[in-house]
This record gives C-alpha cells, structure tokens and sequence, in this order.
C-alpha cells in the first residue's frame, strides 16, 4: 500500500476516533464475561442508535448479530468484525466517485448545502482534485448572499489556477449562473461548479433561488446540471437526514458529500444516510487541509468506525 493511502486511512481512522472509541469501548463492556443474549443485543442496539447509525440500521445490524451468533460467548473484536462487513455491503453500492462526462463541455455540478457545512471548501477542494487529474474547470461563486463566500471561493480560484466567476455581493445567482455557464462552454471548459446560497431559515427564498438556476441554466443545457451535490456536516448527526429530505424536495440531489468527520462523535449518520437514502456518497472530508477530501471507500470507513486497523 502507498504511503499516501496508509496516511489518508490513518486519518479517516483519527477523524473518527470519537464515534469508534465510544463503540469499542461500549461493545467491550457489553460482552464481556457473558453470553450473547436478549438484554445484550438490546444494548449493542442502543449503542448503535447512540453512535448515529440510525434506528431502522442499528435493528437491521444487531439482527444480523443475533441471527449469527445469539447464546454464544464472543469477544468484543468479534462482534466489531463482523459490524464492520455488514456496514461495508450497507456502504459499497453508494461508495462512488464523482465521474466527469467530457462530452458535456462543461459538466455542469450544481452544490447544495446549509450554510456552515464547508460548501465553498469542498468546491475549492474538488477543482482541485479535477485540476489535478488534468481536467479544465471553471467555478461560479452563486452564494452571491454572503461576500465572504464570494471572496472565499476567489481564494480558492486564486490559490489553485482555477478561473472564477464572481458578482457583487447582492447579485443575481441565476445570472450569474447563465453567465458561468456562457462563459464555460465558450472556453471548452470540462467542469464547471456552481456554488450556491444555504439559507435554510428562508426555506422559501432558498427554493424559489435554485429553481431559478436551474431554470436559467436548462435554457441553455436542457440537461444542466448534470450533478447535483449536496453537501453534509457530519456534526449535525441525524439532522443531516432533514436536510436531505429538504433539499431533495428542491433539486434532484446525485449524490452526497460528508464533511467535518474529524470534528465529530457522530459519525455514524453517514451510515444511516446510506441505509435510507442510497444516494452516493462522492468524497468525505477530515480535516481543513487541501488533501483532507478524498473519494469515499466502504471497506475502509467501515472499519475505521468500529476502530479496526488496516484494509
């Protein structure tokens, strides 16, 4: 293994040492010197469901548990061993990066979040990786809402080689959107981001402004966007399924990015997402560096939650 995987793996498994060390210390103090019984798997359940994995998932899982191994004695590497396969089939038919379709010139990505979740960080960090790969991109800072959303993304732009396309604060986001997306096809440009506002306590606003960029950008591509991101903190826990359900009612959300799960006891909610929803999960994020945002591996995750080591 590289050098590079084994220190991104190390830190999925330092970004969520809080959610695993609260599940291997309960599931040690579950099993220990007894059998596996009714009241035990009714508090590896609970243990579960406190871990954010969700209520239908923790039934679901602890089930699995029970049906293989219900009256045995078991240790406690032997109960997360076994959560961690079967988080690893829950996870692997959504663990899918985000493929960019050339042949669009540009592929439009539309992203979605509150505010506060690292959206305009999480765009600076996918140009980036596309850049990276030798892809041309092109952003539009549509979060016209907050200057310093605007000024941040120009960071971005700035800091990576990456052409931005910017308002005054106060703008029009569909204009400045129908303009990005002029702006990208005259280029050739491979990928274009859009950014957007997050203001959820203005629920009405917020639909009424991204129906409108849609609007305006279906005038020219019928398809666009061709991806639409919605971006999670993983702190919020169970809320995240809220603003799924919100956001998926305004756009056709593609697929989710989970951020901020470095910072959080919660991590299990990216598994609870995955159960109910089945969106794919493109990228996760663990930290605030440029490098702290990778493609989403299953097997990996898994194992990092019920703090197992290695593949």
């Amino acid at each position: 293994m590289s050098d590079t995987k084994t220190g991104w793996l190390a830190r999925i498994a330092g970004g969520l040492s809080r959610t695993s060390s609260r599940i291997k210390d309960g599931i040690t103090g579950i099993v220990t010197g007894r059998k596996l019984d009714d009241a035990a798997i009714e508090e590896l359940e609970e243990l579960l469901i406190a871990a954010d994995l969700g209520v239908a998932t923790a039934a679901r899982l602890t089930a699995e548990i029970a049906r293989t191994r219900f009256g045995s004695e078991v240790t406690a590497d032997e109960i997360r061993e076994a959560l961690a396969a079967d988080i690893t089939e829950i996870l692997a038919p959504i663990a899918k990066p985000l493929e960019v379709d050339i042949t669009k010139k540009p592929h439009v990505v539309l992203v979605v979040g509150v505010n506060g979740v690292g959206k305009t960080t999480t765009i600076g960090k996918l140009a980036r990786h596309y850049l990276n790969e030798g892809r041309s991109v092109m952003l539009a800072a549509g979060d016209t809402y907050r200057a310093a959303g605007v000024s941040q993304l120009q960071l971005w732009g700035e800091r990576i080689g990456c052409p931005v396309i910017a308002r005054d604060t106060g703008s029009d986001a569909a204009g400045l959107a129908y303009d990005a997306l002029i702006a990208a096809r005259e280029a050739g440009t491979e990928l274009l981001i859009i950014d957007t506002a997050g203001r959820l306590h203005n629920r009405a606003d917020l639909m009424a402004g991204l129906e409108k960029i849609i609007r305006v950008l279906k005038k020219i591509d019928a398809e666009a966007p061709h991806s639409c991101l919605l971006v999670l903190d993983a702190t919020t826990g169970q809320n995240a399924h809220a603003q799924v359900d919100v956001f998926q009612e305004m756009t056709n959300v593609s697929g989710l990015i989970v951020t901020k799960l470095d910072g959080s006891a919660k991590g299990g909610v990216l598994v609870a997402l995955a159960d109910k929803y089945g969106l794919p999960v493109h990228a996760i994020g663990v930290g605030e560096g440029e490098d702290d945002l990778r493609p989403f591996e299953a097997g990996a995750f898994a194992r990092s939650l019920m703090g197992l080591t290695g593949e």
